[in-house]
């Protein structure tokens, strides 16, 4: 079993930088790929970005491609979600999950967090 938790949300206005980060603990991050998804009110679930867990692979939404990048500390247990030059529409939940499987889909990953919200002002 893996317990994720989340941090780093907040109220940022647009243009302005956020680093989210997931730790893990119960067990080692290193065999899991990871990734970070987000819930806006009213839309689905949808993928922002993925690590495999060897660190050498990554995926990205296109709204967010040249803005966030995810990194990965297995030594800390820890990911990471650095988003730079926000806008409103990055408005949402964000949430960290791991699994074995390096996909888009939300319902590979085994486990999840309890989300962290990030809100962004004009």
């Amino acid at each position: 079993q893996v317990h994720l938790v989340e941090s780093g949300g907040g109220l940022v206005q647009a243009g302005d930088s956020l680093r989210l980060s997931c730790a893990a603990s119960g067990r080692t991050f290193r065999p899991y790929d990871t990734g970070w998804f987000r819930q806006a009110p009213g839309q689905e679930r949808e993928l922002v970005a993925a690590v495999s867990w060897t660190g050498g692979s990554t995926l990205y939404a296109d709204s967010v491609k040249g803005r966030f990048t995810t990194t990965r500390d297995d030594a800390k247990n820890t990911v990471y979600l650095q988003m730079n030059n926000l806008e409103p529409e990055d408005a949402a939940v964000y949430y960290c999950a791991a699994g074995r499987i390096f996909s888009r889909g939300s319902r590979v990953y085994d486990y999840w967090g309890q989300g962290t919200e990030v809100t962004v002002t004009y």
